[in-house]
């Protein structure tokens, strides 16, 4: 999966759009705006659909930058 579009933020809690690179399904859902959840959670999420992560396609993850940074407390 990756953010197609992020809806909502405050402070690092997001509401966005997601979707499968292979099938091209699309659901909302929340997230935390934190290098984890970029590098390891997002990768790892498996599509509703097609039942596959982008872990499992073996596709490069692009490097997605937080809105603060990880040391910062917000």
């Amino acid at each position: 999966m990756k953010i197609r579009t992020i809806i909502s933020q405050h402070r690092r809690d997001f509401q966005a759009i997601y979707s499968c690179e292979n099938c091209g399904e699309t659901h909302e859902s929340y997230g935390y705006d934190d290098r984890n959840f970029h590098d390891n959670v997002i990768p790892a999420m498996k599509c509703r659909k097609c039942k596959l992560s982008s872990n499992d396609l073996g596709t490069e993850i692009p490097h997605t930058e937080t809105k603060y940074p990880d040391h910062l407390q917000v």
